[in-house]
């Protein structure tokens, strides 16, 4: 295969989450959560596409909210990419599509490999050779899908009928929605594939049919890319033009209606990660069916998953259930019911719960917070600031801070003084008093920060000098 290099990765992370809740959270979703492994799915999913039939530095379009998590992530596996934001959630079709842009901007030839971000495919090497085989049949002018041969009659996915054959790929004959359990064994029959939602298409041919198919989602992405800026190495698209794009999946938008999809049939192992079901799957399973995730101990029980989050979970005489245990929530089901946790989530929501969206862990550009404690004047807060990072110069209008440091080096401001603190030393900064907390060393710094006022929200924050870029932009006004 020629120019196999020209291969773009194209990743897709504006996703929620919300079937993996109380892990996955709008703040934090699933795609930045580790599942029987030390990386998470985003993180697994970029090393996935490395080796000679990839371009080194792939295209990640995710949300705006998520920026610090994508670059945490990045920097860590030590990649590289070209990290576009979406100021407003558009649905995969308008991501493609700046996607897709961006790289014909880098080479009008290139294919383009768009991925969901969130899904697990641990035979690098299979799915590396899938693409291979594909490229012909995405140069040749197909919007080629990656069909999963199915293992077994599951509702939980879309199907794909193949028709005539193409050098490696079949012309598709239809696209099916997901169907109820009699539907679903007719069609691994008769030799329908999953739909994985996972896409190779080379740029100029998706953007022409996006062109005669969807002009209005083509229209919005040119807008929002050409009106983009820089900030901080991302690449943030234009609000207004971005947010007129239609709301559509790439599926509905152009692969039912485009007589040029096609799919290659796969048999590696694959799961978009749905349901709490799915996540079993993926861990190793004790003597009695059960599949464990952090610290647990389980007496007389069988075939349930259980994932705890630094803390210990116990189970009783329980079977086929599913028991997720976070710091500030619990989720208990039968393995029957897994689909409907999204439906927990809406009614959390219309309930005005935080913990629907908003994880204890509150990342940023300098580190992380986690809310301990709180009162009716007071909250209790664990900040970890990383290596050389500096919070903004800033002041509250109605708090005051006291700062213990528990591990590592401070470097505070308090009015006109700068001085610095190290483990067990404190300070304390007065209501309306510029300050500033930065880490000089070369260990995270831990401390713990006790606020007292009448107001406490997050968006008490006047900010003077800030080395994020967060004083410019209502975007950040939260941050």
């Amino acid at each position: 295969m020629k120019n196999v290099a020209q291969v773009i990765p194209l990743i897709l992370s504006g996703g929620s989450g919300t079937r993996l809740w109380p892990v996955s959270r709008t703040c934090k979703p699933k795609q930045f959560v580790p599942f029987g492994s030390k990386r998470s799915l985003f993180q697994e999913t970029v090393l996935r596409c490395r080796g000679p039939v990839f371009d080194a530095r792939p295209i990640v379009v995710g949300s705006h909210n998520h920026r610090f998590l994508l670059a945490e992530d990045l920097a860590s596996i030590h990649s590289h990419a070209d990290v576009l934001l979406e100021p407003v959630a558009r649905n995969s079709c308008a991501a493609i599509a700046v996607g897709a842009m961006q790289a014909y901007a880098r080479n009008p030839d290139a294919l383009v490999l768009a991925l969901a971000a969130d899904h697990h495919l641990p035979d690098a090497q299979a799915f590396a050779d899938a693409v291979q085989a594909a490229s012909g049949d995405a140069r040749d002018g197909y919007l080629i899908a990656f069909g999963i041969r199915p293992d077994a009659p599951a509702t939980g996915y879309g199907y794909i009928a193949p028709g005539g054959q193409l050098d490696a790929a079949f012309k598709v004959e239809s696209f099916v929605e997901k169907p109820d359990a009699a539907t679903a064994q007719g069609y691994v029959a008769d030799g329908y594939l999953w739909n994985s939602g996972n896409f190779l298409l080379q740029a100029k041919t998706f953007l022409g049919e996006l062109e005669r198919l969807q002009p209005d989602v083509l229209d919005a992405a040119e807008h929002a890319l050409s009106g983009s800026y820089a900030d901080l190495g991302f690449v943030c698209l234009d609000e207004a033009s971005f947010a007129k794009a239609p709301a559509i999946s790439v599926d509905y938008a152009v692969m039912e209606k485009t007589d040029r999809a096609a799919v290659l049939p796969v048999s590696y192992v694959w799961s978009d990660v749905g349901s709490w079901d799915s996540v079993a799957d993926l861990l190793d399973q004790d003597r009695n069916g059960n599949s464990i995730a952090g610290e647990v101990d389980l007496v007389n029980s069988r075939n349930n998953l259980v994932h705890s989050e630094d803390r210990l979970t116990t189970l009783i005489g329980l079977a086929d259930h599913i028991v997720v245990s976070t710091r500030d929530s619990l989720l208990v089901a039968h393995k029957s019911e897994a689909q409907n946790v999204k439906q927990l989530v809406q009614r959390l929501n219309a309930q005005g719960r935080k913990e629907a969206h908003e994880a204890p862990q509150i990342f940023r550009p300098w580190g992380n917070y986690e809310g301990l404690d709180a009162g009716p004047d007071y909250q209790v807060k664990r900040i970890t600031v990383k290596p050389g990072a500096s919070l903004s110069l800033q002041k509250h209008r109605h708090r005051a801070e006291h700062w213990v440091v528990v591990a590592g080096t401070a470097e505070v401001t308090v009015g006109k003084r700068t001085w610095r603190l190290g483990a067990n030393q404190s300070t304390y900064v007065p209501l309306g008093t510029v300050h500033r907390l930065s880490n000089p060393g070369s260990e995270p710094l831990i401390l713990i920060e006790i606020q007292t006022g009448a107001y406490l929200g997050e968006d008490d924050i006047i900010r003077l000098e800030d080395g994020y870029n967060r004083t410019r932009s209502p975007l950040h006004a939260m941050e």
